[in-house]
C-alpha cells in the first residue's frame, strides 16, 4: 500500500481541487498577460481577448455548441439566476409560468420562489423514489402561459441523471424554453446541447478541476434563438447578458479543465464506477441503503444511509482522516432535513442518516479502501447508540 496523505478528500460534488495542468495554463494571465479582454487598443488587452475566445471555443466544442452561444459568468448559481429571471422577464409577453422540480438545487428553487413573489406562477414537479420526474406529469403541467422548464441534469446530492433529451423534446413540442442546471454533469458525463434539446444550460469550472468563481451559461442561438435579459448593467460584455470585466485567468482555466475532462471522462467513469460499486457492496453488508437511482447516476456519487445512525455522527467519527459530507455544500450549515431526500419519500429522521461520498480524479484505490473500512468501523461503533 502506498503512503496515504490524510485527510482523504471525498467531497468532489462540493468542489474539486484545481488540477495543476489547469493552474499552469492560468498563471501567465495573472502575471504577464494581465490585460482587460475589453481593452483592444493595445497588445495586453488583445492577448487577453484572444485567450478568452480560445477558451470559449474549447468549451463550446465539448458540449456541441457554437462559440458565440457561451456566456461567461461567475458560476452556475449566477447562470441559473440569469436563465430563470432573465428569460421570464424577456418573454413575459408569452406568459408567466415556470415548471421546475422539487429536487432542484437551491439556486433554482430560491430563484423560483422570488419569481412567485413578483407574480409569476411556478409548478414544482414531484419525483419518484429514485429522484426522477414523471414525463407525463411534466407534459400535463404545461399550459398556454408556460414560458420555460428548468430541470437539473444530474442531482448534486444523490447523483440521479435526468432524461434531459426527452424533457427537451416535450418542451420544444409545446414551444417552451428548456433550461438545465448541469453543474454536476458537464465534465463528468457526455453532454451535447443539440441532441439533448437544451436551450439554456448552467455549469461551473470548479466542479471539474477548474478554478472557482467562473462558470458559463449556454444560450441557444438558433432554432429557437433564446436571449434572456441581463441582470447586470454596465459595459455590455457577453452580448449584454452579463456585463462586467471578464475573469481572464479563470476563463482560461475553465477552457483547459473542460478540454481535459472530455479526454479523461471515459477512463475516470470506469474507475469511479468500480470504486462506488465496491463501497456500496460493503456498506450494504452492514445495513447501508442507497439513495438515488441504482444505475442512472453519476459514477462518482455515492449517497447512502445507515438506519438509526446519524450521518453527522459518522462524518464526525472519520473527519480527521476522511472528508465527506451530509449533502449539498450550499445547505450543510442548516439543520433542516434534505429537501431532496424528503422528496424521495424518506421520513425526516431517515434524511438525517445520510452521508454523501464524492470520488475524484486524484483519489487512489488505497484511499477508497481505507475510506470504506473507516466508515464501516464508524457505523459498527455507533450501532450501540442508534437513534
Amino acid at each position: 500500500m502506498s503512503e496515504i496523505k490524510f485527510p482523504i478528500y471525498l467531497d468532489h460534488h462540493a468542489t474539486t481541487p484545481l488540477d495543476k495542468r489547469v493552474l499552469d495554463e492560468m498563471i501567465p494571465y495573472f502575471t504577464e498577460k494581465f490585460g482587460n479582454a475589453s481593452s483592444l487598443d493595445h497588445s495586453f488587452g488583445y492577448d487577453a481577448s484572444v485567450a478568452v475566445e480560445e477558451a470559449r471555443e474549447k468549451i463550446a466544442n465539448v458540449i456541441g455548441a457554437r462559440h458565440d452561444e457561451i456566456v461567461f459568468t461567475s458560476g452556475a448559481t449566477e447562470s441559473d439566476n440569469i436563465a430563470l429571471l432573465g428569460t421570464m422577464q424577456k418573454y413575459a409577453d408569452r406568459g408567466n409560468h415556470l415548471i421546475t422540480c422539487v429536487t432542484e438545487h437551491k439556486a433554482i428553487l430560491d430563484t423560483a420562489k422570488h419569481l412567485e413573489s413578483i407574480g409569476k406562477k411556478v409548478t414544482y414537479l414531484s419525483v419518484n423514489e429514485f429522484g426522477e420526474i414523471d414525463l407525463k406529469e411534466l407534459e400535463n403541467s404545461i399550459t398556454d402561459d408556460t414560458v420555460m422548464i428548468s430541470i437539473m441534469m444530474a442531482n448534486n446530492e444523490i447523483g440521479t441523471i435526468a432524461d434531459v433529451k426527452a424533457i427537451g423534446e416535450i418542451a420544444h413540442k409545446h414551444d417552451v424554453i428548456f433550461h438545465t442546471d448541469a453543474a454536476q454533469a458537464v465534465g463528468h458525463i457526455p453532454v451535447d446541447v443539440g441532441t439533448m434539446n437544451i436551450d439554456l444550460m448552467s455549469f461551473s469550472a470548479h466542479k471539474m478541476y477548474g478554478p472557482k468563481g467562473v462558470g458559463a451559461l449556454y444560450v441557444r442561438g438558433v432554432k429557437p434563438r433564446v436571449k434572456p435579459d441581463g441582470l447586470f448593467y454596465g459595459g455590455g460584455q457577453e452580448r449584454n447578458i452579463r456585463s462586467g470585466t471578464l475573469n481572464v485567468p479563470g476563463i482560461v482555466g475553465f477552457g483547459k479543465a473542460m478540454e481535459m475532462s472530455q479526454k479523461e471522462m471515459d477512463a475516470e467513469n470506469k474507475q469511479f464506477s468500480e470504486w462506488s460499486g465496491m463501497m456500496l457492496k460493503e456498506f450494504k453488508k452492514i445495513g447501508g441503503v442507497l439513495n438515488g437511482h441504482p444505475t442512472k447516476r453519476l459514477t462518482h456519487n455515492l449517497n447512502v444511509y445507515f438506519p438509526g445512525i446519524e450521518g453527522k455522527s459518522i462524518i464526525n467519527s472519520v473527519s480527521k482522516e476522511i472528508a465527506i459530507s451530509a449533502g449539498s455544500a450550499c445547505t450543510t450549515q442548516l439543520v433542516e432535513p434534505s429537501h431532496v431526500l424528503l422528496a424521495l419519500g424518506l421520513d425526516e429522521d431517515t434524511t438525517h442518516y445520510a452521508i454523501r461520498i464524492g470520488i475524484g480524479r486524484f483519489n487512489t484505490d488505497d484511499e477508497v479502501k481505507i475510506t470504506m473500512k473507516k466508515i464501516c468501523n464508524a457505523v459498527k461503533s455507533l450501532e450501540n447508540i442508534r437513534i
